[in-house]
């Protein structure tokens, strides 16, 4: 008689998504500054006015979206991850792979991203998982994603009530538990 998986559900943290809105804004602040009034340094690269301009955008734009992303999450009262016997429904960031079945899963190995901790699955059908994203954006980061770490779907515990390693743990576990029952 085969055992049937535990339904494990995660929060999403508000304190640690607050904390990186609060990041993100920070970010937001600092590109602006760059816009409307560089630093003066004596470093000429510092200090040119193209550079600090473009990075001033850039700034602007990524932590902006990061924001955005980031207060709707803190807005959303769904669970963050729910591991039960059919898979994963991954509703933990702005670019969540929605529902992952453990028949798609091959294999789950961790990369690292400027001291960032990723979980990657690796799954058997990738373009089914970025086909039927609704937003063109997440499309888009999904095969990103893709084409640079070999799987559109990834996980982080940033946003959840739950630490890296804990939540690597339940996954290749629970994975295991699939695979073998």
């Amino acid at each position: 008689m085969s055992k049937s998986i535990q339904t494990i559900e995660i929060e999403l943290s508000k304190k640690k998504l607050l904390l990186m809105l609060i990041g993100s804004l920070a970010f937001v602040a600092i590109g602006l500054w760059f816009i409307i009034s560089p630093p003066i340094s004596s470093n000429s690269f510092k200090t040119n006015p193209i550079i600090l301009a473009v990075s001033g955008y850039a700034s602007i734009l990524f932590f902006g979206v990061c924001a955005i992303f980031l207060f709707k999450k803190l807005a959303d009262n769904k669970l963050g991850l729910i591991i039960d016997q059919k898979g994963i429904t991954d509703n933990s960031s702005g670019v969540s792979a929605g529902e992952i079945l453990w028949c798609d899963i091959e294999d789950i190995s961790v990369i690292k991203i400027h001291s960032q901790n990723i979980i990657m699955m690796q799954i058997k059908n990738p373009q089914d998982y970025i086909d039927r994203q609704t937003s063109p954006f997440k499309r888009r980061l999904m095969q990103m994603n893709y084409k640079m770490y070999g799987s559109p779907v990834s996980l982080t515990s940033n946003g959840l009530k739950i630490s890296f390693d804990e939540l690597l743990s339940i996954l290749k576990g629970k994975l295991m538990e699939y695979q073998y029952k």
